[in-house]
């Protein structure tokens, strides 16, 4: 029988495989690249928004229901495994994103497929995590993994930046090397290579998983034809028992808020400094080895504040740090730091954004370790999937109104700065609900 320390470190590994697709593709390498694809930086941030919304909107209807599904069923490794194929294929797709001779439809659809592989897949592997220690580690074990997914992300983002991603001026990476695999600079096959990087290094980086993680079948389990058939009035009664929990109903929408509000800081991030302070990709990776740094950093730290002051008071705190550094951002460009005027050559723009970026990293790595605890204090033992989808749907329900918020502000005012301000609402309101939310659930007072 797999000891529970290699199950844990096989959890682990999902975190580790799975990151690139948020710190390559949707934030540092690839979002960035959509400038370049597009031609300037308002139609990348309008389309992108409207892509990404899309994507959230399928994830948010369908999670609940399949996490419904898994739950009468009793399995959930057979779903990471479909929706693994979904992630390595989406992401293998952008190699197609080739500039002037591109489909835009067939990129951000192979980008969606993959996004919503990535993000079912970790509904489900979230599940997992009450299996995997017991309450008083919890946080420790959410803050570690979070932790060693930073890891696995900035190491994919450095080998991006050292072996592959050249500069058009020089066909050279950051460090002089030549792109490895003679890739053309000229036609961005050292960028493109981004989407099968990150399909090949989830692919290889999910086998300890799939070795070391195992799942014990609930004798109450029903086949899958049957629990896909049980799986809507399952549903539909915990949605009518929601109004009943008060605490998970008001957690379920916090995080609804709050989560949005952060993945469009991540996902706009790149496209925002290379829009408004004309940052080259590179420049953008360099910014994202330091926000996974700080994300690794402090979601381990975050991880042992969990287990010593409770879920909700890391998130409290990371939530106000989240919202006065996104209002920062608005008061930086190239022209002006915080109203102040800067010549045109200042590297005070740069400096500033960075240290935003790092902070951004800092509180978004504690928040989302924080964040994954908190779900399990407030679920149902029996219906940890399902409750879990739930989050997912959350998280979702409302992830088309930060992208296309954003996208539909900036190109009404045609500024990308304005654009991010619904950002600073959705973390508002993230912020009030959680008032509402007890530490310890509804079973129990707190």
């Amino acid at each position: 029988m797999i000891a529970d320390r290699k199950r844990i470190w096989g959890w682990w590994f999902f975190d580790w495989a799975s990151q690139p697709y948020n710190t390559l593709l949707i934030t540092f390498i690839f979002a960035p690249f959509m400038k370049v694809l597009l031609g300037d930086g308002t139609t990348a941030q309008t389309v992108w928004g409207y892509g990404v919304g899309a994507a959230g909107l399928v994830i948010a209807l369908a999670s609940p229901f399949l996490g419904a599904i898994a739950d009468r069923a009793g399995r959930r490794l057979p779903f990471v495994w479909l929706f693994s194929l979904m992630y390595v294929l989406g992401a293998a797709g952008l190699w197609f994103a080739m500039p002037g001779d591109f489909s835009l439809i067939l990129i951000m659809l192979s980008f969606a497929i993959g996004m919503i592989g990535m993000e079912f897949a970790t509904a489900f592997t979230n599940a997992m995590l009450p299996d995997l220690a017991g309450r008083e580690n919890i946080g420790k074990v959410s803050g570690s993994g979070w932790a060693f997914g930073y890891i696995g992300g900035m190491l994919a983002l450095i080998v991006m930046l050292v072996f592959m991603q050249a500069s058009p001026e020089t066909g050279k990476t950051m460090v002089g090397l030549t792109p490895l695999f003679g890739l053309d600079v000229a036609t961005r096959e050292d960028t493109r290579i981004v989407g099968p990087l990150t399909a090949a290094w989830y692919a290889v980086f999910m086998i300890p998983f799939f070795l070391w993680v195992r799942e014990t079948r609930r004798a109450d389990a029903v086949p899958i034809a049957q629990a896909t058939r049980e799986a809507w009035p399952e549903l539909r009664a915990t949605l009518a028992q929601l109004p009943k929990t008060p605490s998970l109903f008001a957690y379920l929408a916090s995080s609804m808020f709050y989560r949005d509000a952060l993945n469009g800081i991540y996902t706009f991030g790149g496209i925002y400094a290379a829009g408004v302070l004309e940052w080259s990709i590179t420049q953008i990776g360099l910014f994202g080895i330091l926000g996974t740094i700080t994300g690794a950093t402090f979601a381990w730290l975050g991880g042992k504040a969990d287990d010593r002051f409770g879920p909700k008071a890391v998130i409290f705190a990371n939530l106000i740090l989240l919202t006065l550094v996104t209002i920062g951002v608005v008061f930086i460009s190239r022209q002006s730091v915080f109203g102040v005027p800067v010549p045109a050559d200042s590297t005070l723009p740069d400096i500033a954004f960075y240290v935003l970026g790092g902070l951004i990293g800092a509180g978004g790595g504690a928040l989302q370790s924080a964040s994954r605890t908190m779900m399990v204090r407030q679920s149902d033992p029996e219906k940890i999937t399902e409750c879990f989808g739930l989050y997912a749907f959350s998280g979702k329900a409302t992830a088309f109104i930060a992208p296309i918020s954003i996208g539909v502000v900036t190109g009404i005012t045609g500024s990308q700065s304005a654009g991010i301000t619904p950002i600073i609402v959705l973390f508002v309101l993230g912020v009030i609900l959680l008032g509402f939310v007890k530490s310890a659930g509804d079973a129990r007072t707190g």
